[in-house]
């Protein structure tokens, strides 16, 4: 969201290929209006299927982050992930959310995912935008990596992620939000990357030229039952971010759920069992993992999909069984 001039892709010359747009195009703050307008228009046109057709946003702003990044850089104080996060601050999700929330009001685009907050400053505009403007449905997401990584952690360059891993008061802020009830679903983000794509050959330890991003699928659900058993979190809580809100907000009727007319997806796990996290031990290609030695309590079992067992002691069985989701309409 609001990223006009300023790089999806690491520092790559070839901006406007990642983001799919023409080299004179501009990913800025009239680019997402025109978007709201344009969904606003298939909210009307298929009034049935409104409830399912939402605006999902990224909230940062390029000018704070072109600014500060400079900043950062020239001073030279900060380094690793520290650094980072000063260069692209807080408050630059804040506006940016207040932004969107402004123009999804003046646009009547009534639904609304604000994705991957990171910081308190972005809970707290979220929250207010939320009263200022009742009428739109907006939803609260955070991620697993911002939950359990902090600015202090040792993996640096493999937990480079936009926005950045915040100070360890931020990591606390948003399990504060999760427990009030402000959050709506918690996500993986899983954006893989090989370790010869997210690091530079020439400077593997350089903070700005690494690119942002890394897997976390298998570490979501036990992730959240380890931080957030300790913090009093319970299991129904957690059944209903990492599946039943997020199924329901995007119409897959079938899913987040265990009743009748719903599909059998059911994950059995030990509460008690404590694991290390390693690489090494990963069915994941991404070869590295910031949550590297992390000790986390509940491990995933047994999985099974439709009722049929795909997942057991540590092991993939029996063949793909995967298919795709068709949404109302």
């Amino acid at each position: 969201m609001f990223y006009g001039g300023y790089g999806l892709h690491g520092r790559s010359a070839h901006q406007n290929e990642f983001l799919m747009i023409g080299p004179e195009d501009r990913y800025d703050i009239a680019h997402f209006e025109f978007i709201m307008r344009s969904a606003q228009r298939l909210m009307t046109k298929h009034p049935k299927l409104a409830p399912h057709v939402s605006v999902s946003l990224h909230c940062e702003l390029a000018e704070i982050l072109n600014a500060y990044t400079k900043i950062v850089e020239r001073e030279g104080k900060l380094t690793g992930l520290h650094a980072y996060s000063a260069a692209r601050p807080p408050h630059s999700e804040g506006l940016a959310i207040w932004i969107a929330s402004y123009l999804a009001n003046e646009t009547n685009c009534l639904n609304i995912n604000l994705l991957h907050l990171s910081s308190r400053k972005a809970i707290d505009a979220a929250w207010i935008m939320q009263q200022v403007f009742p009428h739109i449905a907006f939803r609260r997401e955070v991620t697993v990596g911002h939950l359990l990584l902090d600015a202090d952690c040792e993996c640096a360059v493999q937990a480079k992620v936009n926005p950045p891993i915040r100070p360890r008061e931020d990591v606390e802020a948003l399990w504060q939000a999760v427990l009030e009830r402000k959050i709506d679903w918690i996500v993986s983000d899983h954006a893989c990357c090989s370790a010869e794509q997210k690091w530079s050959k020439d400077d593997p330890t350089n903070i700005w030229l690494a690119k942002a991003g890394f897997g976390g699928t298998e570490c979501l659900l036990s992730g959240v039952l380890s931080e957030g058993s300790k913090r009093g979190m319970s299991y129904n809580h957690m059944a209903e971010l990492l599946s039943f809100k997020p199924a329901q907000r995007f119409g897959l009727h079938s899913k987040g759920d265990i009743a009748p007319g719903f599909d059998a997806d059911i994950a059995l796990v030990d509460p008690h069992e404590s694991f290390s996290v390693h690489a090494t031990e990963s069915e994941s290609k991404q070869g590295y993992s910031p949550f590297e030695g992390l000790e986390l309590t509940g491990r995933v079992k047994t999985t099974f999909l439709r009722g049929v067992p795909i997942y057991d002691g540590g092991k993939i069985t029996g063949r793909a069984l995967g298919r795709y989701l068709r949404r109302p309409g």
